[in-house]
């Protein structure tokens, strides 16, 4: 009875019909012929609710299910299906409320629609995660009614289900695909600049049309009577570390995702990239201590391990100790390796501060350091300035774009690969720094 009562839920009609009868009695007072009709009314009110609940409590009604992956994707959209059955001979009305998890701090999610007798209603909703972790879905509510819509019945189904939100793999899978395409250098999408090739020798092959005449091996032309090339290929089974730091300056957020989430999605993506390429992937996180450090591999399963590292990351507030990256550097990667180093630096003084560290390691390592521009900065400096106070701003949000340029060519000019990037094309562009390395023969 306790389930019934709680399953059980009267529509606005219901209570509409109960104020209007209200009304009759109330008027019956000046006019006696309402009294009976109020009567009248109040009896098929009843008999009508009657008939509604037991039509709707009859049989077990409506069954759904949610759908969920077995992982979300950081900052991307994300499908939640949802199946209903009805188990009625009669078309019923359905309200759909899903509770969401908490992080995406929504509470007025409702769908209404109407599934025919014995059919069934199947769809799709996205939902966009901005932080890694555990989210927990609540109660799949629906509430069915038939026809007259003056009693409801609820069901719950689904409870508590979990889904882990892991770095951005939809946004790996989309970046393998173009890195592997021989059309990605279309312009806004991806740009490769291939100085020169490696010197890694591959193969003497018949010369055809398209081959660079630089690599003709003119003794192997004498000796077979056609003109014959060398074949390169890009150097393999190279230490590639991305190296990622989680101190407060990575807290910053653009469009409700932090830098270190950022920089977490890129890491994966362009791991993947370099596992493709043959390359051994490697991880480091530090701030004020070393946080992760998985040794670099070409082994198939270490993608697997790059993202379950990335998935446990977290920044807290405390200030990077480059010194402590150094010292475990050169104690733990012996060999020369690319490290792509995610950070940033928002004053010419906290460059200048770390500088002696970064030219350490680039004196062993081939070290990229990647930070990023200020795009609400850029947004300012975009605007037009209608008062003095913000033509003072602008003026300082100028300088502080034109020191983000300052600190790139501060670092190029003491030997330091860098990429300065907006947040959202940090994975790109860090992929063709990439690809521009390799294609040189930096490594």
């Amino acid at each position: 009875m306790i389930k019934f009562f709680k399953s059980l839920y009267f529509t606005q009609r219901v209570f509409v019909a109960l104020f209007s009868i209200a009304a009759i009695f109330l008027f019956s007072y000046w006019f006696e012929f309402l009294y009976v009709t109020g009567w009248i009314l109040a009896v098929l009110l009843i008999i009508f609710l009657l008939l509604d609940m037991v039509t709707l409590f009859k049989n077990k009604g409506i069954t759904a299910e949610r759908i969920l992956p077995e992982k979300f994707s950081n900052s991307d959209e994300n499908p939640v299906v949802l199946k209903l059955q009805n188990n009625y001979k009669f078309n019923v009305y359905c309200e759909v409320i899903d509770e969401l998890p908490v992080q995406f701090q929504k509470r007025d999610f409702l769908k209404t629609f109407q599934i025919p007798a014995r059919g069934n209603h199947t769809f799709e909703y996205l939902v966009r995660p901005l932080h890694r972790g555990e989210y927990i879905f609540g109660k799949l509510n629906i509430y069915a009614s038939t026809q007259l819509k003056l009693v409801k019945k609820r069901k719950v189904f689904d409870e508590d289900q979990m889904v882990k939100v892991y770095p951005s793999f939809i946004q790996m899978k989309k970046l393998d695909f173009l890195a592997i395409d021989n059309k990605i250098s279309q312009p806004g999408i991806k740009k490769i600049r291939r100085i020169g090739h490696t010197l890694e020798f591959e193969q003497i092959k018949e010369y055809v049309a398209g081959d660079d005449v630089r690599t003709i091996n003119w003794k192997a032309t004498a000796k077979q009577g056609n003109l014959m090339v060398n074949q390169f290929q890009d150097e393999k089974a190279q230490p590639v570390y991305s190296i990622i730091d989680t101190g407060r300056v990575m807290k910053m957020p653009f469009e409700g995702l932090s830098l270190l989430d950022y920089a977490i999605n890129s890491a994966l993506a362009f791991s993947n990239v370099a596992l493709k390429k043959k390359d051994k992937v490697g991880l480091l996180s530090f701030s004020s201590k070393i946080e992760y450090l998985l040794a670099a591999s070409s082994k198939f399963s270490q993608l697997n391990r790059v993202l379950k590292s990335l998935y446990n990351i977290k920044t807290g507030f405390r200030d990077s100790d480059y010194s402590l990256l150094y010292a475990n550097v050169k104690k733990h990667i012996n060999h020369r390796s690319l490290l792509m180093l995610y950070t940033n630096f928002e004053h010419i003084s906290g460059l200048k501060r770390q500088l002696p560290f970064l030219k350490a390691l680039a004196k062993k390592h081939v070290l990229v350091v990647i930070f990023f521009e200020n795009t609400e900065v850029q947004k300012l400096i975009d605007t037009e300035a209608e008062s003095i106070p913000a033509n003072a701003h602008q003026t300082i949000a100028e300088q502080f774009s034109y020191d983000k340029i300052k600190m790139a060519k501060e670092l190029q000019r003491n030997g330091i690969q860098t990429v300065l990037t907006k947040p959202e094309e940090l994975s790109i562009n860090t992929i063709n720094k990439y690809l521009e390395i390799k294609a040189r023969g930096l490594l």
